[in-house]
């Protein structure tokens, strides 16, 4: 492989991304925001400056609650909500949905239950996430938030990769490339 890190700039600054083998053809970028503390905080404020009015942020397991919590934070709202990959003891009524992401090897299930449910019903509601790829993750949980009678105001991500970034339904801070092989932009 000729390039083995793509370097990314994303709320001023700078990171560089190991590219990684999703198959033959095609290679990603890797963005872990996890334990990346400043990339958080600073992806945070620059998402909430172009964040459409909402009254509750909802992320998927397991990458976006980093960044929902610290928009949360950074708004001084006490809660947000989390798609679960799997229902917990604590959870009744649990909602389900299924969903295939491509940097997962198979498909997911992505829950709520009727607490959150509850909470969202009627509520102007943000989905973000730290990356907008194929888009699976981001239908898996606007299907439980229309489950739950909540009404979706905008869907966010720190980076859209590949084709979302053509998406007119989302917002998002950077693009992120795919790669080929070589670990040349596509």
């Amino acid at each position: 492989m000729k390039h083995t890190h793509y370097p990314l700039h994303v709320a001023g600054l700078t990171r560089n991304l190991p590219i990684c083998r999703v198959n033959d053809s095609l290679y990603i970028g890797a963005f872990v925001i996890f334990g990346d503390v400043e990339l958080t905080e600073c992806s945070a404020r620059e998402l909430i400056k172009i964040a459409p009015e909402h009254d509750v942020i909802i992320t998927a397991e397991s990458k976006g609650i980093p960044l929902a919590y610290e928009m949360a934070r950074q708004e001084g709202v006490n809660r947000y909500l989390i798609a679960r990959k799997a229902p917990k003891l604590y959870m009744k009524n649990v909602f389900t949905v299924n969903v295939k992401s491509i940097t997962t090897a198979k498909e997911q299930t992505l829950c709520i239950d009727q607490e959150d449910a509850d909470f969202m019903k009627g509520r102007r509601v943000l989905i973000v996430d730290d990356v907008i790829s194929t888009g699976e993750s981001l239908k898996a949980v606007e299907a439980l938030v229309e489950q739950a009678g909540g009404n979706i105001v905008g869907r966010m991500a720190i980076l859209a990769e590949g084709d979302a970034a053509d998406r007119k339904d989302i917002l998002f801070l950077e693009k992120l490339p795919l790669f080929d092989a070589e670990g040349n932009a596509k």
